[in-house]
């Protein structure tokens, strides 16, 4: 589920948390799921993943990884992103351009102390994308972590939280006959240019 904080009151921020509140009356299941593409500029490859996306506050979308991950050092080599998010119970489509940054280390500490203990310790355990011999050493690395957390574990500095502010942000809807809709929006200074586009 996406927490909305502060939420901006720029036109495609509340089009978007009217689209994600149809959405989600319209029983959508994975609403959070957001594809993201990054550059690796070393093997000059275009990479993607999905993610779940967390929080919008005020206009800052945040979801949270392993810092030592391929993407992150796709963020920290490149740090323009692409962002795609399809709801099919209302046929919509979102597209994003943005910048990625780090999280504030507060709110992703917040963030970590309000997860479960058994997410919590595969956020500690996990080598993200490291190559290993076999599953079951994800298993036992995982279990023994499990094991040896304290109450109050504090977050590992190798984990937290990505953000990112779009530049630009596409609303697609699918109607009858491909007569689609698409409303796109570019940030300008500290407003936003809104143009109908050909399906």
């Amino acid at each position: 589920m996406i927490k909305f904080i502060n939420l901006s009151n720029d036109e495609p921020y509340i089009k978007f948390q009217k689209s994600f509140l149809s959405a989600q009356e319209m029983g959508e299941k994975y609403q959070e799921a957001i594809s993201i593409s990054s550059y690796d500029p070393t093997q000059k490859e275009v990479n993607s993943r999905f993610v779940n996306l967390k929080y919008i506050v005020d206009q800052e979308w945040i979801f949270f990884t392993n810092y030592r991950s391929n993407k992150a050092n796709d963020f920290l080599a490149h740090n323009q992103v692409s962002v795609l998010i399809f709801w099919q119970t209302i046929n919509t489509q979102i597209r994003i351009k943005a910048n990625i940054f780090k999280t504030n280390k507060d709110f992703s500490d917040n963030h970590f102390q309000n997860r479960s203990k058994e997410k919590n310790a595969l956020s500690i355990s996990s080598y993200q994308s490291k190559k290993i011999e076999s599953y079951d050493e994800v298993v036992n690395n995982y279990k023994k972590t499990l094991m040896a957390m304290e109450e109050n574990q504090e977050r590992p500095e190798y984990w937290g939280g990505y953000s990112f502010v779009p530049s630009y942000i596409e609303f697609w809807r699918g109607m009858k006959y491909r007569l689609n809709k698409r409303e796109a929006y570019t940030k300008i200074g500290d407003g936003w240019s809104k143009k109908i586009l050909q399906p």
